[in-house]
């Protein structure tokens, strides 16, 4: 079994990881990090320090009515997402551990596309006019 690395769980919930494949499990959220461990599978866990946190994304939809999916990018490890029942009560219990200016919205599907258009056809930087 894989030891804890949170001495004080403020939050116990079920959630998926989207890592390859999905992966069914429960997220633990701590004094020390975030936990999450599968449900049949003892040596599938991830286990992340809140100092290890760069950035918590949480994909909006409806001005805030629905979050499908919310992800944690780690400084050195890459991102990881995951989807819970309740995910404003999980991003609420997230907040005392990562500094607000860090928790930030995923951008929606035309942002991505406006982004993708302007980047393609936008002013060129280098022109001289």
């Amino acid at each position: 079994m894989v030891q804890s690395i949170n001495t004080r769980i403020d939050l116990v919930m079920e959630s998926t990881a989207f890592t390859g494949l999905t992966d069914y499990g429960k997220v633990m959220i701590g004094d020390k990090g975030f936990e999450f461990y599968h449900d049949r599978d003892p040596r599938k866990f991830i286990q992340i320090p809140w100092d290890e946190v760069d950035y918590v994304l949480a994909s909006v939809m409806f001005k805030g009515k629905w979050i499908p999916r919310y992800a944690i990018q780690t400084k050195q490890n890459g991102t990881y997402s995951f989807s819970s029942r309740k995910p404003k009560e999980l991003l609420r219990a997230i907040q005392p551990y990562v500094p607000a200016e860090r928790m930030v919205q995923s951008l929606g599907f035309f942002d991505v596309i406006k982004r993708a258009y302007q980047s393609k056809f936008g002013k060129n930087k280098n022109s001289s006019d």
